[in-house]
């Protein structure tokens, strides 16, 4: 076989290589758009939930770092959604709906006396596929102060109303929210003594507010995009929440952002294998340099005998003072002339330096000599002062001051009485 026939057999068996592998990414892409189709029916470009993950509610009893210092094992640009309140089927079914058209799984969390008012809305959640969690009987915004057995109460009431709403308590996950996140350490050590975790959020929308659909939109995404992951708090009893979730879900896609599911684990459902690092919302990286304080080194000495004195050198000789001086009692030590130069003299100032005395006038202190207040001191209304008819001035005088002695109310001699301005004359005698 010549050169020329060589060439045109390696030609078509590379045409036919490419003509293939054409033809299997063209079918690969058809089975991932039947697969897409599949997983959301008349919604190709939905959102989708990318995952799910199973958590042990009893190795990590607390999340949420809006109040705890973990998160659920999020990757970057992953969020889960939650629900509270419901049900009330005017508002949680147009929340389920809107989930439902973007195949989108949530968690929510139940209240005990709506469950038992809807429980049709309750089994609702569980057929379509979503975790259901429990937030108490009658959502009092006081758990956070209340005694610990009517909180305990409240939670036990809760998941009864819910469990007999469901109709079987393997449905409902050990998950629970203290209403209005207003946590006590009391109420969450009996949560864990339950096995029950305690979901608190890593960012809010603000939706039980009275704010526009816009605003829990823009709070929503804002806080999302700050963050970077984490736990979404909303309402599907707020009928702003059904206003502003569409726009939620399509800006969650558009930015790249993807949805997980979480459920409890069971015997039958292992949980997911996670580190502990990962629990963390923006764990920190042994690759990543971290500034901190140095830390004080420890010394150990191979001998414990004392390091010899240093030697004194010459240098040090001439700084070192004189030893011949005057040890008379009294006498102070001269130095010895340093070595290095000398300061100016300061000469003596001369008289027609010298600053000007100050006049003796100068630290007088002016004295006002104001005229003093001449008061009129008012005799007693009941003091008749009238001349006697007989005996000397004292036996009027004493007369007088017997009558005041009987007064209720003295007016003090000197004093301004009531009703006079201190610019009165006395008046005249």
């Amino acid at each position: 076989m010549d050169k020329a026939t060589t060439d045109r057999a390696q030609r078509l068996l590379c045409l036919s290589l490419l003509t293939g592998l054409t033809l299997f990414t063209a079918a690969a892409a058809s089975t991932t758009s039947a697969l897409s189709a599949e997983a959301c029916p008349g919604n190709p470009g939905a959102l989708g939930t990318s995952r799910t993950i199973v958590v042990d509610p009893r190795e990590h009893p607390k999340i949420g770092t809006m109040q705890y210092a973990e998160t659920l094992p999020l990757q970057d640009k992953e969020v889960v959604l939650t629900f509270d309140d419901g049900p009330i089927p005017k508002h949680s079914n147009a929340i389920l709906d809107i989930l439902a058209s973007e195949c989108v799984k949530a968690t929510f969390f139940i209240i005990g006396r709506m469950a038992k008012e809807h429980p049709e809305g309750v089994r609702k959640l569980i057929a379509l596929g979503h975790t259901v969690g429990t937030h108490s009987q009658n959502h009092p915004l006081s758990m956070n102060r209340m005694p610990i057995e009517k909180a305990q109460q409240e939670i036990e009431d809760g998941i009864a109303n819910t469990t007999a709403a469901l109709g079987d308590p393997a449905l409902l996950s050990p998950f629970f929210r203290i209403p209005g996140l207003l946590r006590a350490s009391v109420v969450e050590d009996y949560l864990a003594s339950r096995g029950i975790q305690t979901w608190s959020a890593d960012f809010p929308a603000d939706d039980w507010r009275h704010v526009s659909s816009q605003k829990v939109h823009d709070l929503a995404i804002s806080r999302i995009a700050a963050k970077g992951k984490g736990i979404l708090l909303l309402h599907d009893i707020q009928p702003r929440t059904v206003a502003a979730l569409p726009g939620i879900l399509r800006d969650l896609k558009a930015g790249g952002y993807r949805i997980v599911h979480v459920e409890a684990a069971t015997p039958d459902k292992p949980k997911t294998p996670t580190e502990p690092q990962q629990w963390q919302l923006h764990p920190v990286s042994e690759t990543v340099a971290v500034t901190r304080w140095h830390k004080v080194p420890t010394f150990a000495f191979a001998h414990d005998e004392m390091l010899p004195a240093p030697a004194i050198s010459a240098s040090d000789q001439m700084l070192s003072l004189s030893r011949s001086f005057d040890r008379r009692r009294g006498a102070v030590p001269l130095p010895e002339q340093a070595p290095w130069p000398r300061a100016a003299t300061l000469h003596a100032m001369t008289s027609s330096a010298a600053l000007p005395v100050p006049a003796q006038d100068l630290f007088e202190l002016a004295e006002r000599h104001g005229k003093p207040i001449k008061a009129l001191v008012q005799l007693p209304h009941h003091a008749q002062q009238t001349a006697p008819a007989r005996g000397s001035d004292s036996d009027a005088i004493a007369k007088l001051i017997s009558i005041d002695a009987s007064a209720a109310r003295r007016t003090i001699p000197g004093a301004i009485p009531p009703g006079l301005h201190p610019t009165a004359v006395a008046a005249p005698r």
